[in-house]
Protein backbone atom coordinates (compact mmCIF):
# COMPACT_ATOMS: atom_id res chain seq x y z
CA UNK A 1 0.00 0.00 0.00
CA UNK A 2 1.02 3.68 -0.15
CA UNK A 3 0.69 4.88 3.52
CA UNK A 4 0.30 8.30 3.94
CA UNK A 5 1.96 9.14 7.97
CA UNK A 6 1.80 12.17 9.94
CA UNK A 7 4.15 11.72 12.76
CA UNK A 8 6.87 9.93 10.34
CA UNK A 9 9.70 10.75 12.05
CA UNK A 10 8.37 10.60 15.77
CA UNK A 11 9.43 8.01 18.73
CA UNK A 12 6.71 5.31 17.32
CA UNK A 13 6.14 6.88 14.09
CA UNK A 14 9.79 6.44 12.36
CA UNK A 15 9.78 2.72 14.23
CA UNK A 16 6.81 2.12 12.15
CA UNK A 17 7.70 3.50 8.94
CA UNK A 18 11.00 1.13 9.31
CA UNK A 19 8.34 -1.90 9.76
CA UNK A 20 6.16 -0.70 6.53
CA UNK A 21 8.87 -0.25 4.78
CA UNK A 22 10.48 -3.35 5.29
CA UNK A 23 7.45 -5.31 4.61
CA UNK A 24 7.25 -3.79 1.02
CA UNK A 25 4.86 -0.50 1.68
CA UNK A 26 5.54 2.82 0.43
CA UNK A 27 5.27 5.66 2.58
CA UNK A 28 4.59 9.23 2.27
CA UNK A 29 5.66 11.14 5.78
CA UNK A 30 4.69 14.46 7.13
CA UNK A 31 7.59 16.36 8.43
CA UNK A 32 7.37 19.56 9.69
CA UNK A 33 11.21 20.74 9.83
CA UNK A 34 14.44 19.99 7.83
CA UNK A 35 15.78 17.21 9.91
CA UNK A 36 12.64 15.47 9.92
CA UNK A 37 12.85 15.88 6.06
CA UNK A 38 16.23 14.50 5.57
CA UNK A 39 15.60 11.62 7.75
CA UNK A 40 12.76 10.50 6.07
CA UNK A 41 14.43 10.81 2.69
CA UNK A 42 17.55 8.93 3.79
CA UNK A 43 15.17 5.94 4.56
CA UNK A 44 13.43 6.22 0.91
CA UNK A 45 10.23 8.17 2.33
CA UNK A 46 8.85 10.48 -0.13
CA UNK A 47 8.37 14.04 1.75
CA UNK A 48 5.43 16.16 2.32
CA UNK A 49 6.60 19.47 4.37
CA UNK A 50 4.13 20.30 6.96
CA UNK A 51 2.36 20.12 10.43
CA UNK A 52 -1.39 19.30 11.90
CA UNK A 53 -1.71 22.77 11.37
CA UNK A 54 -1.38 22.51 7.59
CA UNK A 55 -4.96 20.85 6.85
CA UNK A 56 -4.50 21.06 3.26
CA UNK A 57 -1.40 19.37 3.07
CA UNK A 58 -3.00 16.98 5.62
CA UNK A 59 -6.14 16.59 2.94
CA UNK A 60 -3.60 15.84 -0.01
CA UNK A 61 -1.66 13.77 1.95
CA UNK A 62 -4.71 11.16 2.48
CA UNK A 63 -6.69 11.88 -0.47
CA UNK A 64 -3.55 10.13 -2.44
CA UNK A 65 -3.08 7.62 -0.27
CA UNK A 66 -3.93 3.70 -0.12
CA UNK A 67 -4.16 3.87 3.69
CA UNK A 68 -3.73 6.73 6.33
CA UNK A 69 -1.28 6.44 9.10
CA UNK A 70 -2.26 9.09 11.82
CA UNK A 71 0.71 9.21 14.78
CA UNK A 72 1.10 13.31 15.08
CA UNK A 73 -0.19 14.76 17.99
CA UNK A 74 1.33 18.16 19.46
CA UNK A 75 1.54 16.62 23.00
CA UNK A 76 1.71 20.41 24.26
CA UNK A 77 1.26 19.59 28.25
CA UNK A 78 1.35 23.40 28.78
CA UNK A 79 -1.63 24.10 26.35
CA UNK A 80 -3.88 20.77 25.97
CA UNK A 81 -6.64 22.60 24.25
CA UNK A 82 -4.84 23.52 21.63
CA UNK A 83 -3.52 20.24 21.26
CA UNK A 84 -7.08 18.51 21.84
CA UNK A 85 -8.50 21.16 18.89
CA UNK A 86 -5.17 20.68 16.53
CA UNK A 87 -5.69 16.49 17.03
CA UNK A 88 -9.72 16.59 16.54
CA UNK A 89 -9.25 18.91 12.93
CA UNK A 90 -6.77 16.30 11.72
CA UNK A 91 -8.86 13.57 12.04
CA UNK A 92 -12.04 15.31 10.89
CA UNK A 93 -9.90 16.12 8.11
CA UNK A 94 -8.37 12.68 7.18
CA UNK A 95 -11.90 11.16 7.78
CA UNK A 96 -13.51 13.77 5.20
CA UNK A 97 -10.95 13.26 2.45
CA UNK A 98 -11.38 9.26 2.61
CA UNK A 99 -15.00 9.29 3.25
CA UNK A 100 -16.73 6.61 0.68
CA UNK A 101 -13.40 4.65 0.06
CA UNK A 102 -13.39 1.79 2.24
CA UNK A 103 -9.12 2.85 2.51
CA UNK A 104 -8.03 2.05 6.46
CA UNK A 105 -7.22 4.85 8.38
CA UNK A 106 -5.16 4.11 11.70
CA UNK A 107 -4.95 6.74 14.40
CA UNK A 108 -3.27 6.70 17.72
CA UNK A 109 -5.00 6.99 20.93
CA UNK A 110 -4.38 5.72 24.58
CA UNK A 111 -6.03 4.06 27.40
CA UNK A 112 -5.80 6.43 29.77
CA UNK A 113 -9.15 7.72 31.87
CA UNK A 114 -11.15 4.76 29.84
CA UNK A 115 -11.67 2.68 33.14
CA UNK A 116 -11.40 2.94 37.17
CA UNK A 117 -10.02 -0.12 38.81
CA UNK A 118 -9.56 -2.45 36.44
CA UNK A 119 -7.14 -2.91 32.94
CA UNK A 120 -8.57 -1.50 30.25
CA UNK A 121 -9.97 -4.28 27.44
CA UNK A 122 -10.68 -3.58 23.73
CA UNK A 123 -14.10 -3.85 24.18
CA UNK A 124 -14.23 -0.53 26.18
CA UNK A 125 -15.55 2.40 24.83
CA UNK A 126 -14.34 5.81 25.23
CA UNK A 127 -15.91 8.03 27.27
CA UNK A 128 -14.08 11.46 25.38
CA UNK A 129 -16.46 12.97 23.36
CA UNK A 130 -16.49 16.47 21.84
CA UNK A 131 -14.01 19.03 21.12
CA UNK A 132 -12.99 19.70 25.16
CA UNK A 133 -12.34 16.00 25.43
CA UNK A 134 -8.82 14.19 26.32
CA UNK A 135 -7.26 14.50 22.60
CA UNK A 136 -10.68 16.11 20.93
CA UNK A 137 -12.50 12.95 21.05
CA UNK A 138 -10.44 12.05 18.75
CA UNK A 139 -11.30 8.05 18.77
CA UNK A 140 -14.77 8.22 18.86
CA UNK A 141 -14.91 10.92 16.08
CA UNK A 142 -12.59 9.17 14.20
CA UNK A 143 -14.76 5.60 14.28
CA UNK A 144 -17.86 7.85 13.20
CA UNK A 145 -16.43 7.63 9.68
CA UNK A 146 -16.83 3.50 9.71
CA UNK A 147 -20.35 4.82 8.56
CA UNK A 148 -19.22 7.27 5.79
CA UNK A 149 -16.91 4.28 4.40
CA UNK A 150 -13.81 4.72 6.20
CA UNK A 151 -11.86 1.66 7.46
CA UNK A 152 -11.09 3.39 10.75
CA UNK A 153 -9.04 1.11 13.67
CA UNK A 154 -8.14 2.83 16.87
CA UNK A 155 -4.41 2.32 18.06
CA UNK A 156 -4.32 2.50 22.06
CA UNK A 157 -1.03 2.57 23.00
CA UNK A 158 0.05 2.34 26.63
CA UNK A 159 1.32 4.99 28.10
CA UNK A 160 4.75 4.19 28.02
CA UNK A 161 5.96 2.51 24.61
CA UNK A 162 9.73 2.36 25.92
CA UNK A 163 13.34 1.89 24.48
CA UNK A 164 16.95 3.09 23.42
CA UNK A 165 16.50 6.68 22.53
CA UNK A 166 13.27 7.21 24.47
CA UNK A 167 12.65 10.67 25.58
CA UNK A 168 9.32 10.36 26.54
CA UNK A 169 7.67 9.55 29.56
CA UNK A 170 9.89 7.08 31.80
CA UNK A 171 13.19 9.29 30.26
CA UNK A 172 11.10 12.55 31.85
CA UNK A 173 11.21 10.38 35.48
CA UNK A 174 14.79 9.50 34.77
CA UNK A 175 15.18 12.84 34.13
CA UNK A 176 13.44 14.07 37.57
CA UNK A 177 15.36 11.55 39.62
CA UNK A 178 18.60 12.75 38.53
CA UNK A 179 17.74 16.66 39.49
CA UNK A 180 16.08 15.66 42.94
CA UNK A 181 18.14 13.03 43.78
CA UNK A 182 15.25 11.07 44.64
CA UNK A 183 13.03 8.48 42.57
CA UNK A 184 9.73 9.11 43.59
CA UNK A 185 6.59 7.44 43.27
CA UNK A 186 3.06 8.88 44.19
CA UNK A 187 1.18 7.34 47.31
CA UNK A 188 2.08 3.56 47.77
CA UNK A 189 2.77 3.72 44.26
CA UNK A 190 0.08 0.89 43.67
CA UNK A 191 -1.02 2.37 40.92
CA UNK A 192 -0.14 0.75 37.51
CA UNK A 193 1.44 1.59 34.19
CA UNK A 194 0.78 -0.68 31.34
CA UNK A 195 3.61 -0.85 28.84
CA UNK A 196 4.77 -2.09 25.47
CA UNK A 197 8.62 -1.96 23.96
CA UNK A 198 8.76 0.43 20.80
CA UNK A 199 9.89 -2.59 18.07
CA UNK A 200 6.39 -4.84 19.60
CA UNK A 201 4.37 -1.11 19.44
CA UNK A 202 5.80 -0.95 15.30
CA UNK A 203 5.17 -4.09 14.41
CA UNK A 204 1.50 -4.55 15.79
CA UNK A 205 1.10 -1.13 13.68
CA UNK A 206 1.67 -2.46 10.57
CA UNK A 207 -0.21 -5.73 11.44
CA UNK A 208 -3.45 -3.76 12.41
CA UNK A 209 -2.87 -1.45 9.47
CA UNK A 210 -2.90 -4.59 7.01
CA UNK A 211 -5.46 -6.83 9.02
CA UNK A 212 -7.48 -5.34 11.59
CA UNK A 213 -11.68 -5.15 10.94
CA UNK A 214 -13.15 -1.45 10.63
CA UNK A 215 -14.06 0.05 13.68
CA UNK A 216 -11.68 -2.72 15.65
CA UNK A 217 -9.74 -0.87 18.80
CA UNK A 218 -6.40 -1.93 19.00
CA UNK A 219 -4.10 -2.32 22.05
CA UNK A 220 -0.37 -1.88 21.99
CA UNK A 221 0.28 -3.32 25.57
CA UNK A 222 2.39 -5.89 26.39
CA UNK A 223 2.84 -5.79 30.25
CA UNK A 224 -0.16 -5.53 31.55
CA UNK A 225 -0.11 -2.93 34.78
CA UNK A 226 3.52 -2.10 35.97
CA UNK A 227 3.03 -0.81 39.42
CA UNK A 228 4.78 2.83 39.80
CA UNK A 229 7.02 1.74 42.80
CA UNK A 230 8.52 -0.62 40.92
CA UNK A 231 9.01 1.66 37.87
CA UNK A 232 10.83 4.57 40.75
CA UNK A 233 12.95 1.17 42.04
CA UNK A 234 14.18 0.31 38.59
CA UNK A 235 14.54 4.22 37.94
CA UNK A 236 16.25 4.57 41.14
CA UNK A 237 18.82 1.55 41.00
CA UNK A 238 19.76 3.12 37.49
CA UNK A 239 20.29 6.59 38.56
CA UNK A 240 21.89 5.71 42.11
CA UNK A 241 19.23 7.63 44.17
CA UNK A 242 16.90 6.20 47.03
CA UNK A 243 13.59 5.77 46.40
CA UNK A 244 10.82 7.20 48.35
CA UNK A 245 7.29 8.10 48.57
CA UNK A 246 5.76 11.63 47.26
CA UNK A 247 2.10 12.43 49.12
CA UNK A 248 -0.60 12.72 46.24
CA UNK A 249 -1.03 16.71 47.24
CA UNK A 250 2.41 17.17 46.38
CA UNK A 251 2.65 15.23 43.12
CA UNK A 252 2.73 18.20 40.65
CA UNK A 253 5.08 19.63 42.78
CA UNK A 254 7.61 17.19 42.84
CA UNK A 255 7.31 15.84 39.63
CA UNK A 256 5.51 18.58 37.38
CA UNK A 257 3.25 18.37 34.57
CA UNK A 258 3.55 14.17 34.72
CA UNK A 259 2.91 13.96 38.49
CA UNK A 260 -0.45 13.86 37.50
CA UNK A 261 -0.03 10.92 34.71
CA UNK A 262 2.49 8.73 37.04
CA UNK A 263 -0.34 9.07 40.04
CA UNK A 264 -2.69 7.68 37.74
CA UNK A 265 -3.62 3.75 37.49
CA UNK A 266 -3.52 3.14 33.71
CA UNK A 267 -3.23 -0.72 33.39
CA UNK A 268 -4.46 -2.71 29.82
CA UNK A 269 -5.27 -5.93 28.49
CA UNK A 270 -4.43 -6.52 24.81
CA UNK A 271 -5.68 -10.28 24.51
CA UNK A 272 -8.66 -9.85 21.69
CA UNK A 273 -5.47 -7.76 19.93
CA UNK A 274 -2.87 -10.46 20.20
CA UNK A 275 -5.84 -13.02 19.19
CA UNK A 276 -6.94 -11.07 16.14
CA UNK A 277 -4.14 -10.36 14.78
CA UNK A 278 -1.57 -12.82 15.76
CA UNK A 279 0.52 -10.42 17.53
CA UNK A 280 3.48 -11.74 19.87
CA UNK A 281 5.51 -9.19 21.92
CA UNK A 282 9.24 -9.92 21.80
CA UNK A 283 11.19 -7.42 23.17
CA UNK A 284 12.22 -6.39 26.92
CA UNK A 285 9.60 -5.79 29.44
CA UNK A 286 9.72 -2.26 31.25
CA UNK A 287 11.99 -2.66 34.23
CA UNK A 288 14.00 -5.21 31.93
CA UNK A 289 15.01 -2.23 30.05
CA UNK A 290 15.43 -0.01 32.22
CA UNK A 291 17.91 -1.99 33.82
CA UNK A 292 19.61 -2.45 30.31
CA UNK A 293 21.13 1.24 31.20
CA UNK A 294 20.55 3.21 28.06
CA UNK A 295 18.15 5.53 29.58
CA UNK A 296 21.09 6.56 32.54
CA UNK A 297 23.57 7.21 29.75
CA UNK A 298 25.06 10.67 30.25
Amino acid sequence: MRVFVTGASGWIGSAAVDDLLANGHEVTGLARSDASAASLDAKGVRVRRGDLDDLDGIREGAAAADAVLHLANKHDFTDPAASNRAERAAVRTIGDALAGSGRPFLLASGIAGLTQGRPVTEEDRSPFHGPGSPRGGSENLALKYVERGVHTVSMRFAPTVHGDGDHGFIATLTAIAREKGVAGYVGDGTNRWSAVHRSDAARLTRLALEKAPAGTLVHAVDEEGIPAREIAEAVGRGVGVPVASIEPQDAERHFGWIGRFFAADMPASSTRTRELLGWVPSGPGLVRDLEAGHYFRA
